[in-house]
């Protein structure tokens, strides 16, 4: 401070992971603090501040290459191996649906790579082989080759793309590509799953995600899927010395009795049987890391699944499903072992096409994680449905919370959600100058204002609370919270589950992360 050392923690900071300095003066001051087995070392790293402390900015700024940018997904990975995560994104902002006509603009998404500091590293073009959509663009980015730095695994094509009066493409090549984390330049590439009419039409057939899974439980492989909606397929493959190798396929429609329908708009992988070996959850089915059904629930496709501890009275994990299609059985919105599949609970009475779900402790006086719902009103009602861990109904529509974005932000388990932006994301939000802010269900809020749409929430910093990644022109904000925290936990980064959830957040529909273990109070 003013070019002067000044110690600022009286006591050892033991408690907690974080430190707050409230009597900043110094616009750009430093900090650092290196404590192993109680003995100082020398001092090694310095942390400056990167924005200006008057303002009292509770995030940190990475300027994009073009001010007219605004990132529409991001993935966050260590790209040069110094132990901080970096930062991938794709933009425009913007997203055709498969079931819609395509605008045919022009328009084609690009890949973008930068520092934590903010250094520009590499963009790279898509092409027009790959539609501006979801379901065409599917990207994550992870250490594949185990090197210690990252890698990003896409879906791309090539210039042989066939389209339709509607705009549609509905042929040509189309690989999983694997490139350079530090360079962009594509280190493999392999045939991605293939369309055929058993998907169904150009929209079911366009369908696309990528996860990562251990499937040995000790080397990160990649998972290629094409279907949701009828005809389901995942390859699974290993890089090794830079060539991707297949391990295995699974095709639903060679199950006895078949598998279709059963996909979600994510892929969750985790050890669900305690062998070391990750299990994939496609969303109403589990797949085992061999590439064998696991378990299937016949429920048709959830556009929710969430995999953790829900009830931490039972032994295991379990999965809450929240059902699309119109379900009689009482069963659209459920929970199920994560394990065997096995029906545990179910709302209990018909519902039409649940949209939405989520599970989160928010109430202090129910044990476990409250489970709730909403129904779209393209299923003809607008219901909103909020349980107990072990199935009682808590709350019903107005008194039932929103689904999305929800963070740890405070010094607690009860999570918060977001107020202000309608609580929608991506394209749906456009929030650009309108700010936000998070705060307890039914209770106070505890933010500054937050601005920007809404591209990640996820435990960046380490000290167990989450940032929320935030995207406005030309810029990435990447918002902290600045309440001490009462006790330290593991980086929820660790947990491999929740870093599955995090790894998800640049393709398919977000979810808000969740851990393997009860994380409540």
């Amino acid at each position: 401070m003013n070019n002067k050392e000044t110690k600022l923690n009286q006591k050892p900071i033991i408690a907690t992971t974080d430190f707050v300095d409230t009597h900043i003066k110094d616009h750009h001051a430093s900090y650092w603090i290196e404590v192993v087995n109680g003995k100082e070392k020398k001092q090694s790293e310095k942390k400056s501040l990167t924005q200006d402390v008057a303002e009292e900015a509770n995030y940190h700024l990475i300027k994009l290459k073009d001010p007219n940018v605004t990132a529409g997904r991001v993935a966050v990975a260590d790209l040069n191996g110094d132990g901080k995560y970096d930062y991938i994104i794709r933009h425009p902002h913007s997203n055709v649906d498969p079931g819609v006509p395509n605008p045919d603009d022009g328009t084609t998404y690009k890949i973008e790579a930068y520092l934590h500091d903010g250094t520009y590293l590499w963009t790279k073009d898509l092409g027009p082989g790959i539609e501006p959509g979801v379901w065409y663009s599917p990207f994550i980015v992870y250490d594949f080759d185990g090197d210690g730095k990252a890698e990003v695994a896409l879906k791309t094509a090539g210039d042989d793309y066939l389209k339709n009066d509607a705009a549609r493409i509905y042929g040509g090549s189309e690989y999983l590509s694997v490139l350079d984390g530090m360079t962009g330049e594509e280190i493999a590439r392999v045939d991605w799953p293939e369309r055929n009419d058993r998907y169904g039409n150009v929209n079911r057939q366009n369908r696309n995600q990528i996860g990562m899974a251990y499937l040995d439980g000790k080397t990160p492989c990649i998972l290629a899927a094409r279907g949701t909606y009828k005809l389901m397929v995942v390859d699974a493959w290993q890089l090794h010395n830079g060539k991707l190798e297949k391990l295995w396929r699974w095709d639903g429609d060679e199950e006895n009795p078949i598998v279709r329908s059963q996909g979600a708009h994510n892929m969750v992988c985790g050890d669900v049987d305690g062998d070391g070996k990750d299990e994939i959850l496609l969303g109403s089915c589990m797949l085992n890391n061999n590439g064998t059904l696991r378990w299937s629930t016949g429920l048709g496709h959830s556009d929710k699944a969430y995999l953790t501890d829900i009830d931490p009275n039972r032994e295991g994990m379990e999965v809450f499903l929240a059902i699309e299609p119109w379900i009689d059985n009482g069963y659209g919105v459920s929970i199920v072992d994560a394990s065997t599949g096995a029906r545990i609970w179910g709302v209990g009475h018909k519902t039409f096409h649940v949209g939405d779900g989520m599970v989160a402790d928010i109430d202090p006086d129910s044990p476990g994680l409250e489970c709730f719902a909403a129904e779209d009103k393209k299923g003809g009602s607008t219901d909103k449905y909020m349980l107990s861990a072990d199935g009682k109904k808590l709350a019903s529509n107005a008194d039932v919370p929103p689904c999305r974005n929800w963070i740890w932000w405070d010094s607690g388990n009860i999570r918060q959600l977001f107020f202000g932006d309608d609580n929608h994301w991506g394209a749906e939000s456009m929030s650009g100058g309108r700010s936000q802010s998070i705060g307890y269900w039914k209770g106070e809020k505890i933010t500054k204002d937050i601005y920007g749409d809404i591209l990640m929430i996820a435990d960046l910093f380490g000290d167990w609370r989450e940032e929320v990644v935030t995207a406005l022109p030309g810029e990435l904000r990447i918002y902290h919270t600045d309440i001490p925290a009462r006790d330290r936990k593991v980086t929820l980064m660790q947990d491999p589950i929740y870093r599955s959830y995090v790894l998800q957040r640049s393709q398919g529909y977000p979810q808000a992360p969740v851990p393997s273990y009860y994380l409540g109070d």
